[in-house]
């Protein structure tokens, strides 16, 4: 405790920080940042920008930045891109942006990202699924997994994912975003070893659109898969993000 008064006291450590150490959360006008969670969950707080404003995006953006020395943030919108990239470049000019079509992920100059001897594979049906499997790779980014990602190789052209096979082999984890019947899961999950994660897409019209029919489809498969919520790629990649962590913590 009075490490901490004293870092507070001659500015090593900002009273955010402080709080952080020892609260485990921050309480910022925007809402409070739970900057443990990395921590106790093995995944960190990812900011939710949809419905927020610009002033309270940025503003926990900044808390996150200050307490763990990243921030990752989900459905950001243009707007909200606009603001975060301003701020950094006004208060935080060394810090690192990267986008990644809805998802960003800011880390400042100081900090050490963590490295994970794991690959997880992400893969899309199709062009249209792919923003939400940037989600998903976010994450698995900001842990440090390392990422091979293959997009369109959607079951209306079986050659397509047939080609890639031994790639599909080769990852750790499998996360595969797909939309209309979601059958891409059930068929790369009946052909590897890979645990596979199926994220079902809200693309698709008529019947069973808006990612109804592809949900339905993977939970009713009858290959071996776990599914998350429709368009849930921050979920599909903090399990991921778990299960590399585990692999990588027995291959040490």
């Amino acid at each position: 405790m009075r490490e901490l008064l004293e870092a507070v006291a001659d500015g090593s450590l900002s009273p955010a920080a402080a709080e952080a150490e020892l609260k485990g959360y921050v309480t910022g006008e925007a809402g409070r940042f739970d900057a443990a969670r990395d921590q106790r969950r093995g995944v960190p707080e990812a900011i939710f920008a949809e419905g927020k404003s610009v002033s309270q995006v940025v503003a926990l953006a900044e808390t996150a930045l200050e307490t763990t020395g990243r921030a990752l943030l989900t459905r950001v919108s243009d707007q909200q891109f606009a603001a975060l990239e301003d701020y950094v470049d006004e208060t935080a000019p060394n810090a690192t942006v990267h986008r990644h079509s809805d998802a960003v992920r800011v880390t400042a100059a100081d900090y050490e990202p963590p490295s994970l001897e794991a690959t997880v594979g992400i893969t899309t049906g199709g062009t249209v699924d792919e923003a939400v499997a940037d989600e998903a790779e976010a994450v698995c980014l900001d842990a440090g997994a390392t990422v091979d990602r293959f997009d369109d190789v959607g079951v209306a052209a079986l050659s397509r994912m047939l080609d890639q096979l031994e790639r599909f082999r080769g990852a750790d984890v499998l996360i595969v975003a797909a939309g209309r019947e979601g059958a891409l899961p059930t068929v790369i999950a009946g052909l590897v070893d890979t645990p596979v994660i199926g994220v079902p897409v809200s693309s698709g019209y008529g019947y069973g659109g808006d990612g109804e029919a592809a949900l339905a489809g993977m939970l009713q498969s009858c290959t071996v898969l776990s599914v998350v919520n429709v368009d849930a790629g921050f979920v599909a990649g903090a399990q991921a993000t778990l299960i590399a962590r585990a692999i990588a913590a027995a291959r040490e």
